[in-house]
């Protein structure tokens, strides 16, 4: 992966996103969370602390779930992401969506995104989890409102989904 410097302070950098082919000039110190936001409007990736503690930033980025407020747009040059946008499709969503639905896994939704796509990536790995793996899943996302057990139980029943 390589960006071509146009200035000293931006850099064209091309990504897949969700499927979607894009090619910007950027400051080349924009994070990767502001260019998913600001650059393209795809606001389901949220900024939560800017340290990498609440994962509310997490999206997948070549097939692994990273933090985005922790990476500069440019180290994703000639990758592909996908956000909590890109998941389900046709209209219908993702089992794992569903299944927080079902499972009232929510309750004011900041870390749902994040979560999602954090769990998105570990049923991808881990077809048939434990609650104990669940839970060490989602260590690095926080949140403040649901306590993690529907999470966990969204978790598990979109994992049995997935499965059929």
């Amino acid at each position: 992966m390589s960006s071509s410097t146009t200035n000293s302070n931006l850099v064209r950098i091309t990504v897949k996103v969700n499927g979607v082919t894009y090619t910007h000039e950027i400051p080349a110190r924009m994070l990767l969370v502001h260019y998913i936001r600001d650059v393209l409007g795809l606001t389901g990736t949220h900024v939560g602390c800017d340290t990498s503690n609440c994962g509310a930033c997490t999206v997948i980025l070549n097939g692994r779930a990273v933090k985005s407020c922790t990476l500069f747009a440019f180290m994703a040059d000639g990758g592909e992401i996908v956000t909590i946008e890109g998941i389900g499709g046709d209209g219908k969503l993702h089992p794992l969506q569903e299944a927080f639905w079902d499972n009232h896994a929510l309750q004011c939704g900041f870390c749902t995104p994040g979560m999602i796509m954090s769990l998105y990536d570990f049923l991808d790995r881990n077809p048939k989890p434990t609650e104990e793996e669940v839970r060490r899943a989602i260590e690095g996302n926080l949140c403040r409102c649901t306590g993690y057990v529907n999470i966990v139980k969204a978790a598990l029943q979109a994992a049995e989904r997935m499965r059929r």
